[in-house]
């Protein structure tokens, strides 16, 4: 059943993919229905009356795709293009006063941490971190996110699955500790969304930001935040455009839209939120959510021990991930990008990463144990080179 699936994401024929965390491959049916629709605006407009009656019900059905996705209403999800620009919404659009705290961990994108230099700089707020990669296999995340709190913690921006490591954090627990001191939270989402099971309604998450690009196998350029219905009116557009507005019979804007759609601009690229929705709807094709994180975390569990079994390499987690980013590091501290770039050059596709020094190999449900075998042979073979 499984490799019938596969034979939908051409990629797959011809490599040995494991950087879905990077960007996952896109099923066919998702390229087609973006040419598709593509096809189908210019023939119909591409602006016009007959363009925007059959538009907007498109982009609707998608948001209610990514809705179903994270278990929250619709009128919650703003869509934007990738991670970065959900977190900057997110960031930015707080009232930010001098003195105020964002708190980061230790394990956040750059973008993120560029992000909250910026705003520190701006607003003369303080940004500080906590120590979270040394929780991977001893300690509590939450201890250490509960003691680097302070009475003036506006924002805590924190990963649900850390890019770096896998480790998963949880974030129910998080933003129980959060509220209980009125601070914010922000997640985000790139390693999550298209992983875990998620329902955000009940983990009462502030902002939550992801990319269709990668474990949902969707095209780049497509992503949405959701924002907690409670949280709405703190949190100011960042971007502003005309679908954002309501605005009254001369055009004029009166006030913000009354859902997500408040942070929108315009001119969004519905042929690539066409193909998300599509590539959503092949991943539900072979399974369920929770069957297919399952599937997840025994590729995870196969490929950490057959990991551990080398003498060559170690592991940065003691234990089988709960998510789909195994990371290792080789003996002798040899440089990583070698063996990434010996790899490839057999046709399997993983990446390095900079911050600890490791090699960080996805696997997805689409993951076969076979290619797991083929990687660790390859890994064993470069060894003796």
């Amino acid at each position: 059943m499984l490799h019938h699936h596969r034979a939908k994401f051409p990629a797959l024929a011809n490599k040995i993919y494991f950087n879905y965390g990077g960007q996952g491959p896109m099923p066919q049916g998702a390229m087609d229905a973006i040419t598709q629709t593509q096809a189908h605006i210019q023939e119909i407009g591409p602006f016009g009356a007959e363009a925007y009656g059959w538009i907007s019900p498109q982009m609707q059905a998608t948001r209610e795709a990514i809705a179903s996705t994270l278990n929250v209403p619709t009128d919650t999800i703003t869509l934007t293009g990738n991670v970065t620009i959900g977190c900057n919404i997110g960031m930015w659009g707080i009232d930010w006063q001098a003195g105020d705290h964002l708190l980061l961990s230790d394990c956040e994108h750059p973008g993120v941490i560029a992000t909250a230099q910026e705003i520190s700089r701006r607003f003369a707020i303080e940004v500080s971190t906590c120590p979270l990669m040394a929780t991977l296999n001893e300690g509590d995340p939450v201890t250490i996110i509960a003691e680097s709190l302070r009475p003036n913690t506006r924002l805590v921006i924190l990963s649900h699955v850390l890019w770096n490591t896998g480790q998963v954090l949880p974030i129910d627990k998080i933003t129980e500790i959060c509220r209980n001191n009125n601070s914010l939270l922000l997640v985000d989402a790139a390693q999550s969304v298209g992983v875990l099971p998620l329902n955000l309604t009940e983990s009462g998450v502030d902002f939550y930001a992801f990319t269709g690009h990668k474990w949902l196998c969707g095209p780049a350029g497509v992503g949405a935040l959701y924002v907690r219905p409670q949280t709405r009116e703190m949190l100011q557009p960042t971007f502003i455009g005309l679908d954002g507005v309501i605005t009254n019979n001369q055009a004029q804007p009166i006030n913000w839209q009354p859902d997500g759609r408040r942070y929108e601009v315009s001119t969004l690229a519905t042929p690539l939120y066409v193909g998300l929705r599509e590539a959503i709807a092949v991943h539900n094709q072979w399974g369920t959510a929770e069957e297919r994180y399952q599937k997840i975390c025994r590729n995870s569990e196969y490929l950490w021990q057959k990991l551990t079994a080398l003498t060559n390499v170690k592991c940065l987690k003691n234990s089988p991930p709960q998510s789909g980013l195994v990371a290792f590091q080789l003996a002798n501290n040899q440089p990583s990008s070698k063996l990434v770039q010996f790899l490839e050059s057999q046709k399997i596709l993983t990446r390095t990463i900079a911050n600890p020094n490791c090699v960080r190999v996805s696997v997805h449900y689409l993951t076969l144990e076979s290619e797991i075998d083929q990687l660790i042979a390859a890994i064993e073979i470069f060894s003796h080179l």
